[in-house]
């Protein structure tokens, strides 16, 4: 069982930076991949990235390569999405999951483990 908190969401003008945090429970994080998706109001929920068990590898939605960037310290059992220059159109609930069976990443289902989440407002 793992346990994912996300924090470091808020409020911020269109063009700024936040770093989303999440914290996992347990000794096996660098047994997991990792993603972040989001879900605006109305909208059906998006993948937007994800990173491999060790951090060699990531992925990306189009819609946010380029500006937001995945990471991971095992160490420290944490997950960060750093994302810059953001648009109204990022505003949304950010959720953080766990992966620990390989495979595919850009799915919801993928995945066996989801936090609460966080949000973020980008105004204009």
């Amino acid at each position: 069982q793992v346990q994912l908190r996300e924090s470091g969401g808020g409020l911020v003008q269109a063009g700024g930076s936040l770093r989303l945090a999440c914290a996992a429970s347990g000794r096996t994080f660098s047994s997991y991949a990792m993603g972040w998706f989001r879900q605006a109001p109305g909208k059906e929920r998006e993948f937007v990235a994800a990173i491999s068990r060790i951090g060699s590898g990531s992925d990306y939605a189009d819609s946010v390569k380029d500006r937001f960037t995945v990471s991971r310290d095992n160490a420290k059992n944490t997950v960060y999405l750093q994302m810059n220059s953001l648009k109204p159109e990022d505003t949304a609930v950010y959720y953080c999951l766990a992966n620990p069976r390989g495979g595919g990443l850009r799915y919801w289902g993928d995945y066996t483990y989801w936090g609460q989440g966080t949000q973020v407002t980008v105004s204009s």
